[in-house]
């Protein structure tokens, strides 16, 4: 060994080789190519073992054709092979072997002499013998013992090398595999986002799905805007699927749900002994979503002292985990979203401006249900889909009663109180069919602004030369009607903001703008 340290270069480079995306036959041809430096032969073969039978795979020196790169051997036929793989050592036959032994392998394919020098030695690593690799010359001089030695370490590093590649290609099918389940977990936890999107007879809506599928072939930042409940998460998922990333990870990480002390190790991972409990590295959201997307839902409730962190890594795409002084870089795609209004949250010093300058390279706001009532038909069907490979119950559809009365009601909670109101009513009915009965919804809440002003007396045709009342002063008698009827409540389920259709911050900034105060004796503001 020593007097050969091209040996150590060549199991460095085999090691090497079998870590790459090339493949078996890249690596074997690899392999004969380096043992052409060490030892002289006229015909080196490789056989790999499969079922029994030894199949040439690669062959290399002035003796290979096709006939040997297409040579077989059933390994019973032949004793001497078979020993060579149960001791695992490599052995060079001498004329008296071939004449009393088990025959040449190559009888019928080489006119070799019958003293012709022949090496076999066994591929073999761990508890598996991949095959043997064959040495042959036209002379008729045996190989002697030290170069049989040093063939034999090299088969013992070339079969070390196919265990290697054997090992990542089971990992890469098992990744696969693995991706495929989170692709199809996703799939059902997802439901058909795009569906939604695209069949949508709301011009708001389509013209909101040509967008997104127009930003969706791009890398840049989105920030979904919209109610809660209204589908940001579906609108998200839905660019992922679009997008040329759509075959890799798309993972979620919810700012809201996590405590603030542990953001920080969700989102950027940590190292052993970070901090109390941390016992072993872990990966955040960004290593997990690397080549992939990442969405940031929630993301008004961000903690602001760890917003200047987040910003780093977008901007570099680059951080450190918790506890660690080594910087992890991470191609990632970043979608935002929020119901907060993130512009007054600038404004309070809640959230920074330039992170929300990072995020809104393409806003997207998502409309509420009450602004796309013409969709409720199609959504039915599809909620109702996705709740059937839930819980199994299929065959449920909405009357066209059940459609008015869903109509009829202004939906807070948008997609996903429409969601909670299907399964609600499907759990209730015994038949397959949901009419008006079928849905227990608040009676409050089903009064809209549109049918208060049905139920006052019509007003009468203007005349010529009759004033005109301004725009805000019809307003303003809406709203007071609006809050008479309410008692002076703006906020919670049947105040005046929900009536109308209005954020009760909205409300309240047009009420004062309208110099409204009191009601009745009661408080416009009140909330009791």
């Amino acid at each position: 060994m020593g007097r050969h340290p091209e040996v150590t270069q060549d199991a460095r480079e085999l090691v090497e080789l079998a870590t790459t995306e090339e493949g078996v036959g890249e690596l074997l041809r690899r392999g004969l190519d380096w043992l052409t430096r060490v030892v002289p032969f006229d015909l080196a073969t490789l056989f790999l073992l499969k079922e029994g039978k030894l199949e040439a795979v690669a062959a290399r020196g002035p003796l290979a054709n096709q006939a040997v790169r297409h040579h077989s051997l059933q390994l019973s036929d032949f004793p001497s092979l078979r020993h060579a793989l149960e001791t695992r050592r490599a052995r060079a036959f001498t004329e008296e072997d071939h004449a009393h032994g088990d025959g040449d392998p190559f009888d019928g394919v080489l006119d070799l002499p019958a003293g012709h020098s022949c090496m076999v030695v066994p591929l073999c690593a761990g508890e598996r013998c991949y095959g043997v690799l064959t040495l042959d010359r036209a002379e008729c001089v045996a190989y002697a013992q030290p170069v049989v030695d040093l063939v034999e370490v090299y088969g013992q590093m070339l079969a070390t090398a196919l265990q290697g590649a054997e090992q990542r290609g089971v990992a890469e099918r098992l990744h696969r595999q693995d991706h495929e389940h989170a692709k199809l977990l996703e799939s059902q936890l997802g439901g058909d986002s795009e569906g939604i999107l695209e069949s949508s007879l709301s011009p708001v809506m389509r013209d909101l799905s040509r967008r997104a599928r127009q930003v969706a072939e791009t890398d840049t930042p989105v920030l979904i805007t919209g109610e809660t409940g209204t589908g940001k998460e579906r609108l998200a998922r839905a660019i992922h699927r679009w997008s040329s990333r759509g075959d890799q990870p798309f993972v979620s990480l919810n700012c809201a749900a996590i405590p603030a002390g542990l953001l920080e190790s969700e989102l950027f991972g940590h190292v052993k002994g970070a901090f109390t409990g941390a016992n072993r590295d872990r990966a955040g959201r960004f290593q997990m979503a690397n080549g992939g997307t990442l969405l940031l839902d929630e993301i008004g409730e961000l903690p602001v002292e760890l917003q200047a962190k987040l910003l780093r890594a977008l901007q570099e795409k680059a951080f450190e985990p918790v506890g660690s002084d080594k910087t992890v870089k991470a191609d990632v795609r970043i979608l935002a979203a929020t119901h907060v209004d993130l512009h007054q949250a600038i404004a309070q010093k809640r959230f920074r401006e330039d992170l929300f300058y990072r995020l809104s390279v393409f806003p997207l706001r998502l409309p509420p249900l009450r602004e796309r009532r013409e969709d409720l038909p199609q959504l039915t069907v599809f909620l109702l889909e996705e709740q059937a490979r839930r819980i199994g119950r299929r065959g449920m559809r909405v009357t066209p009663s059940g459609l008015e009365r869903l109509a009829a009601y202004d939906w807070p909670g948008n997609l996903r109180e429409l969601a909670n109101a299907l399964e609600r009513a499907t759990i209730l009915t015994s038949g397959q069919e949901l009419s008006a009965q079928s849905f227990d919804l608040p009676v409050g809440r089903a009064v809209t602004s549109a049918q208060l002003v049905g139920s006052v007396e019509a007003p009468a045709p203007l005349s010529a030369g009759a004033p005109v009342a301004t725009l805000a002063a019809v307003q303003r008698e809406h709203i007071l009607r609006v809050l008479t009827l309410t008692r002076g409540r703006v906020y919670g389920e049947g105040g005046a903001a929900a009536l109308l259709g209005l954020k009760p911050s909205t409300l309240q900034s047009r009420m004062k703008k309208l110099g409204i105060a009191r009601v009745e004796g009661f408080t416009a503001a009140e909330d009791a």
